[in-house]
């Protein structure tokens, strides 16, 4: 028999003291390379963005690949080409953990809007308070020990 699965996770992590070291300009070259690291895990990548401060991935994984190791390789990685590209010279690292959300198919047109609009949601809204309702949604006790950097607002360079 084979393996069949159909998981849509949408993840999200921050920038180090959620510095805003993303440099919009250029997002679009780092989500192509996020989009590679995605596609050598045999795994799909349906819809990325984010902001100066934090990324937003709808994705499936590969049924071989845990989700804290895909996690993780996608920032080991991107944050060494973060750091030696030259397009983002201020960025100093990811901060610790990330949040992940399953979906099912019948979601995916839904999750796929609402991360394709980062930019126009977040005129309205902050990236602590965004995360926060994201966390409640799905009845996850928010422990404000680990939301390093939601006491201020993001900072520049």
């Amino acid at each position: 028999m084979s393996s069949y699965k159909q998981i849509l996770y949408h993840i999200v992590f921050c920038t180090k003291k959620r510095n805003a070291t993303l440099s919009l300009e250029h997002s679009e070259v780092l989500y192509k390379y996020i989009w590679g690291i995605i596609k050598q895990k045999k795994s799909v990548l349906y819809r990325i963005n984010g902001m100066e401060d934090h990324i937003h991935i709808l994705s499936s994984l590969h049924p071989s690949i845990a989700l804290a190791d895909y996690v993780r390789d996608i920032k080991r990685a991107t944050s060494t080409w973060l750091s030696s590209s030259g397009l983002f010279p201020y960025f100093s690292g990811w901060a610790e953990g990330y949040a992940a959300f399953t979906y099912t198919w019948r979601d995916k047109e839904k999750v796929e809007n609402y991360i394709r609009k980062q930019r126009e949601h977040h005129k309205g809204i902050s990236f602590e308070e965004e995360y926060k309702k994201l966390l409640a949604e799905f009845d996850i006790e928010i422990d404000d020990r680990y939301l390093p950097g939601f006491s201020s607002h993001p900072r520049r360079g």
